[in-house]
């Protein structure tokens, strides 16, 4: 198989990719000429959220903490919980919600503030509580804190110890739920905006021309 067949075989795949690239273009140029607020809201909202997932990890970490009485290493198991949430609730946001939106291939209002709330919920805020978890079983391990106890009542321990903070963080994660529900609905606002003036744009020649 020769160079040019090879190219003319895959060329519908590259069509659909410039395309869409073209797609996104036009959108992210439209975007630009949103005023100030939506553009704020389309870019650093996301942020926001994270920021809050941040919020939570640091707070479950801090419960952890107090429950198990770890009193040393304070500020490097706070660090990774203020990052690692922040980094996984935007990257998810972005993957599942706001790219597959602004790209075109998420035209469901439904299913994009369905998404936006999951992420929210499980990356934004039950996450965070379940990461503190391991995190300090081995601070608590490593400095004795806390009498741990035999592998056989292991699970029904840390079930236990669990237990009260995930209770004290059901509202948190209720928030973030909210949150991303709220952060989706707004994505998809601005971008019916976008489909509007896209609509609007490709109308006036025609117009023009009758």
């Amino acid at each position: 198989m020769t160079g040019r067949e090879f190219l003319e075989l895959d060329s519908p795949q590259q069509r659909l990719y410039l395309e869409r690239f073209k797609r996104m273009e036009v959108i992210q140029k439209m975007l630009d000429e949103l005023p100030k607020a939506d553009q704020n809201v389309c870019n650093h909202g996301t942020y926001f959220l994270a920021a809050n997932s941040s919020l939570c990890g640091i707070a479950a970490n801090t419960l952890f903490r107090n429950i198990l009485h770890v009193r040393k290493a304070s500020f490097v198991s706070s660090l990774p919980m203020a990052i690692i949430p922040f980094l996984s609730t935007a990257a998810f946001y972005e993957v599942f919600v706001r790219e597959p939106l602004f790209s075109g291939d998420l035209n469901c209002e439904v299913c994009a503030v369905v998404r936006g709330g999951l992420t929210g919920a499980v990356i934004g805020g039950f996450y965070p509580v379940l990461l503190a978890l391991p995190l300090n079983a081995s601070l608590a391990a490593r400095y004795s804190s806390s009498p741990l106890p035999g592998k056989e009542n292991l699970l029904r321990y840390w079930l236990t110890t669990a237990r009260p903070v995930f209770r004290k963080m059901s509202l948190v994660v209720l928030v973030q739920a909210i949150t991303g529900l709220y952060l989706a609905t707004k994505h998809h606002g601005i971008y019916v905006k976008i489909l509007q003036q896209m609509n609007t744009s490709s109308r006036d020649p025609e117009e023009l021309e009758a």
